[in-house]
């Protein structure tokens, strides 16, 4: 199994950015697909998700406003869509393969696959 993600960069604060992360090795249609950040010092949180039909999404609130993901499970690629990119979000940004039931899509631990990450950096 192998999530691949990409797009990460230096940006300056207000730019917009649009990560994208591949899978293989599973049936990426049956898998609920996320990203996660981790900031310097903190620890991994929740940023969004994209459940396996497409058709219901979840959102930290941080990002809510200002983000959309969207997943292609012909291609096998889910991308985040970020916008007015604050300070704030410099972190290095995961994105993870699960199975979570509904209640659990915010937790690390509901996801059993991650990529390797991707470096965001927004100035000031």
């Amino acid at each position: 199994v192998q999530l691949q993600a990409s797009g990460g960069g230096l940006v300056q604060a207000g730019d917009s950015l649009r990560l994208s992360c591949a899978l293989s090795g599973l049936t990426f249609s049956s898998y609920t697909m996320a990203w996660f950040r981790q900031a310097p010092g903190k620890e991994r949180g929740f940023v969004a998700s994209v459940r396996w039909s497409g058709g219901s999404t979840r959102y930290a609130d941080s990002v809510k406003d200002r983000s959309t993901i969207s997943r292609d499970n012909a291609k096998r690629t889910v991308n985040l869509q970020m916008n007015s990119l604050k300070p704030e979000d410099t972190a290095v940004y995961y994105c993870a393969a699960g199975r979570p039931i509904t209640s659990a899509t915010m937790w690390l631990s509901a996801y059993n696959y991650w990529g390797q990450g991707t470096l965001v950096t927004v100035s000031s």
